[in-house]
């Protein structure tokens, strides 16, 4: 390290490579702070920092009373994009497929479109919509957040419900009744979870989530619009994409 870097990061450099390349394994204790300084020859305030950041990067998680530990190395599970109009169906084969029982709570309730989601659905800022939120389980774990947005037009009920079963989506619900969904449109960014999202999904530090974003067409008009935040560090999403010759 250069002279002129802060000297927490000669603590920071060194955990790292021993996290990295597998001297400190999954599980295995990270130094106190009190050893750091000894070890290092740095004072408290750096020892802290160290581990702070290392905890930021989600290669350490700390639990009171039991000090810092490395993080064990989830593996990612399959998250598969498809073009069905129900994407509650698609998680809940995604995760028995992992072994892992699907559940979900759900609360729908009369709301206002702000500005991106009535760009998203074409209808005035503000306009009355259904919003339904939702959290996806895999054993009682929470998995994925889902909030969706019908115009009320397409909305089953504009009082507030919740539920923990199945809620059939706009788009389902229109595609059974006979107007076909023409296109299903989808965006995808990884952006640093919100505070709540830290929370719902019980986030460890320094993890960040997958933000998709995903809009149903029945011909030129979008009839629900999604956002799902899903956990950077426990999927991976796959598409398959039709080849047109």
């Amino acid at each position: 390290m250069a002279n002129s870097d802060p000297v927490y990061l000669r603590v920071v450099e060194d955990l790292r490579r021993q996290i990295v390349d597998g001297t400190l394994p999954p599980g295995a204790p990270i130094p106190s702070r009190h050893q750091i300084t000894r070890k290092y020859s740095v004072g408290e305030t750096a020892a802290r920092h160290a581990l702070r950041v290392l905890a930021q990067e989600g290669l350490i998680i700390g639990r009171v009373g039991s000090g810092h530990r490395v993080r064990e190395r989830p593996t990612l599970l399959p998250l598969h994009r498809t073009r069905t109009t129900e994407p509650l169906a698609a998680f809940a084969a995604d995760v028995q497929s992992g072994g892992r029982h699907p559940t979900c709570t759900w609360r729908s309730e009369l709301a206002d479109a702000p500005p991106e989601i009535a760009q998203r659905l074409r209808v005035s800022e503000w306009s009355p919509v259904i919003r339904v939120r939702s959290v996806l389980r895999g054993d009682g774990r929470p998995l994925q957040l889902l909030t969706s947005y019908e115009p009320v037009e397409f909305g089953q009920s504009q009082a507030p419900e919740e539920g923990s079963g199945e809620r059939r989506s706009a788009a389902f619900r229109l595609a059974a009744g006979g107007t076909p969904i023409t296109e299903i449109g989808e965006t995808v960014h990884v952006r640093v979870p919100q505070p709540t999202e830290s929370d719902l999904l019980e986030l460890p530090a320094g993890v960040q989530v997958l933000h998709v974003e995903r809009t149903y067409w029945a011909g030129d008009r979008a009839v629900e619009t999604t956002d799902a935040v899903i956990p950077g560090d426990r999927f991976r999403l796959v598409y398959g994409i039709p080849v047109s010759l």
